[in-house]
């Protein structure tokens, strides 16, 4: 999965948030100081090359944007490329990491794997 920087990311969660819109709309999200319109269109472009946008076209000149890629179908991307990169592609690697990093506790994963044995 392609990645986003940090203002294509903004931009996809202001789309993931409230749907289709058109660049205007989407530039009204944004607080002061706004970011011009060509600056947005441009990245909104580079969104629809790397498949995370795509539009229809109301007239021939206006178009309305919508994302193709849930934030949900992102995350799960995303979490699989960095377990893939830095991990070697094992989930359990993972989870030894945080609970060595004490990022998650014994008690967390007991849970974790009382709540996954219930759905099973």
């Amino acid at each position: 999965m392609k990645t986003l920087t940090n203002r294509e990311e903004e931009i996809m969660n202001h789309y993931w948030e409230h749907g289709e819109m058109h660049i205007r709309e989407l530039q009204a999200l944004f607080d002061d100081p706004k970011p011009h319109v060509n600056t947005l269109s441009t990245l909104v472009h580079i969104l629809e090359d790397k498949g995370f946008l795509s539009h229809h076209a109301l007239t021939p000149r206006c178009y309305k944007y919508y994302p193709v890629l849930s934030r949900d179908d992102y995350r799960r991307g995303t979490l699989g490329n960095v377990v893939d990169k830095f991990f070697g592609r094992s989930y359990m690697s993972v989870v030894s990491a945080l609970v060595k990093d004490e990022k998650i506790s014994i008690d967390d994963l007991r849970e974790l794997i009382e709540r996954v044995e219930k759905k099973n």
